[in-house]
């Protein structure tokens, strides 16, 4: 699941089922559908299902999304209590340096809205 989220900063949530836990990384500029381009991936803390820490270096996975589609590699940049991370797209047919969803198809996949609608017509509620 990738998901906008406007919370202190602006970024997306990148999650990864993994036995039975969400792995979870911010990526404030979202990932690039660019294979020469490297996007800063910060791990963030475990959800639940309801709502993804790797020991590995680096974890390679497939996307069947509406939005994205092909692989990427997380890649571990240091060690530490806080390490950091990379997104890379992965040299595929899918990988497009064209594309930029972020900017070209901003609307959410489940209801079509964008995160500044869904913020006006939460404030509208109050």
């Amino acid at each position: 699941m990738i998901q906008k989220h406007d919370a202190s900063t602006l970024h997306y949530d990148f999650r990864l089922e993994v036995d039975g836990v969400l792995k979870s990384w911010a990526i404030p500029k979202g990932p690039s559908t660019d294979p020469r381009e490297k996007r800063l991936a910060v791990r963030a803390e475990d959800h639940g299902l309801d709502y993804f820490d790797f020991e590995a270096g680096h974890v390679k996975v497939w996307l069947e999304g509406e939005k994205l589609v092909g692989g990427w590699t997380l890649q571990r940049t240091r060690g530490g209590d806080k390490p950091q991370w990379l997104i890379i797209t992965r040299r595929d047919e899918q990988a497009d340096a064209r594309r930029n969803p972020q900017s070209t198809q901003p609307e959410s996949v489940k209801t079509g809205r964008t995160i500044e609608q869904v913020a006006e017509r939460s404030s509208s509620e109050s």
